[in-house]
């Protein structure tokens, strides 16, 4: 499972070149670039952005160091919805994982988080969407996600990605 961390900081990524571009990553390209248009509505990447997504999408690990508004959450986002399974997203930021999801809705991709806002109904309504493969990203709360309930959760659903939004949530 591709692992991205996203940060608050200088953009830096580490070196991933391509020598030669097969057809299956032309493939990954495309697509990439047409779920950018169709779900986001924008016409191309920025920066690093297309590297990065395309990375992610093909099964790589990174780590994403951007400035705020440098498009960050685009780069596990995207992937997640490239790949097979749920997009998993560390956020220990309770108003920006309501925030994400509610753009995210709107645009068409089912979303939902696991925080200490729900209460144990809508909570259960996301676990069983989640194990149904019923969502495309789901974001978690730190204190949430290291818990025995959520960990055996995780074990029962197909995870596309694990991204941690905020490089503070990792901890030495």
């Amino acid at each position: 499972r591709p692992f991205v961390t996203i940060g608050r900081v200088a953009m830096t990524t580490r070196a991933m070149t391509m020598p030669e571009i097969s057809s299956p990553e032309i493939d990954l390209q495309a697509r990439a670039l047409a779920k950018l248009r169709e779900v986001f509505g924008y016409g191309a990447f920025r920066g690093a952005q297309a590297e990065i997504v395309g990375h992610v999408a093909a099964g790589g690990d990174a780590l994403v160091l951007m400035p705020t508004g440098g498009g960050k959450s685009l780069c596990y986002q995207l992937p997640a919805l490239l790949r097979e399974g749920t997009g998993i997203v560390v956020s220990p930021l309770i108003a920006l994982m309501q925030d994400q999801v509610a753009a995210l809705t709107q645009l068409g991709v089912r979303a939902a988080f696991l925080n200490s806002t729900l209460d144990a109904r809508a909570a259960d309504a996301v676990e069983r969407a989640l194990v149904a493969g019923e969502l495309d990203l789901l974001y978690v709360a730190p204190e949430r996600l290291l818990t025995p309930r959520c960990l055996e959760l995780l074990t029962r659903a197909r995870i596309a990605l694990l991204a941690i939004d905020e490089a503070h949530c990792v901890s030495q």
